[in-house]
């Protein structure tokens, strides 16, 4: 346990797992409370939610869950009001929230486009839209989107709708870290590379031939360090971002990739 979040209220997105282990979000959510924060764990899958708050509070944390797709502006709004009649306000937001399909134009149907860019962007607009005026009321607060090393460039798999989604966040971030620079609130990217998390094994072993220990070989091999990162380095870098330590970082895009862009053509 530290307090680099100490007395800092943190919502989290998308803090539930998709599958069995840690995901971005559970982990990030988790790492918060151990440094301090009172967390509210929001995810579509309350049972997922719950057992991130489970873990919190079996660690003796403080969390609370909502239940939102952070997709619908109404639910986006009840998950703030939710954080500020609970904890009085809101230091830091977390967007973890993510979907990810493998294909090209042809292959990507125009429906899943648009679920897909409103899960991964518009929610990202949304929380913003609704957390921001607290932030501005108290002159402070923090902003860390997850977007990914896929916003930058093709990683080797066609992923048209992804990687669009993500390039987009990365410029949302931007825009928003310079219109609230001098109001005391910061905006940050964090770019995972090849991670191992739930959500890969979910999405992405289609690009491989449907062959999930092929994926995770071939992953690993595509590193410079020889092994894929996890969701704990997407949540440290995530802390750091959002404590004090980052009080003079806006606007970035952090990228926590093991090296592999150094060597992407």
């Amino acid at each position: 346990m530290g307090d680099r979040l100490k007395d800092k209220v943190a919502v989290v997105t998308g803090a539930g797992s998709i599958g069995p282990g840690w995901g971005n979000g559970k982990a990030t959510a988790v790492l918060y409370a151990r440094e301090g924060a009172k967390v509210v764990a929001s995810d579509v899958n309350m049972d997922a939610a719950r057992d991130t708050a489970r873990i919190i509070k079996d660690e003796g944390g403080e969390a609370s869950v909502f239940e939102a797709d952070v997709a619908d502006t109404k639910q986006v709004a009840a998950l703030i009001d939710h954080a500020v009649a609970q904890f009085g306000r809101i230091d830091v937001l977390q967007n973890n929230v993510g979907l990810v399909e493998v294909g090209g134009p042809i292959e990507i149907t125009e429906e899943n486009w648009d679920r897909l860019i409103d899960v991964n962007v518009k929610s990202v607009f949304l929380t913003c839209k609704h957390a921001l005026p607290h932030m501005v009321a108290q002159n402070s607060g923090a902003i860390v989107n997850v977007s990914s090393i896929a916003s930058l460039r093709y990683v080797g798999y066609p992923s048209v709708s992804y990687n669009a989604s993500k390039g987009a966040i990365n410029q949302l971030t931007q825009n928003v870290a310079v219109q609230y620079a001098d109001k005391g609130i910061r905006a940050n990217c964090v770019l995972p590379g090849l991670m191992d998390t739930p959500m890969i094994h979910a999405f992405v072993t289609g690009g491989y031939d449907g062959d999930d220990a092929e994926m995770v070989a071939r992953r690993n091999a595509q590193c410079p360090m020889g092994r894929m990162g996890d969701a704990w380095d997407v949540a440290k870098a995530s802390l750091f971002l959002a404590s004090d330590d980052a009080s003079y970082i806006t606007g970035h895009t952090l990228v926590v990739d093991g090296g592999i862009t150094c060597k992407f053509s």
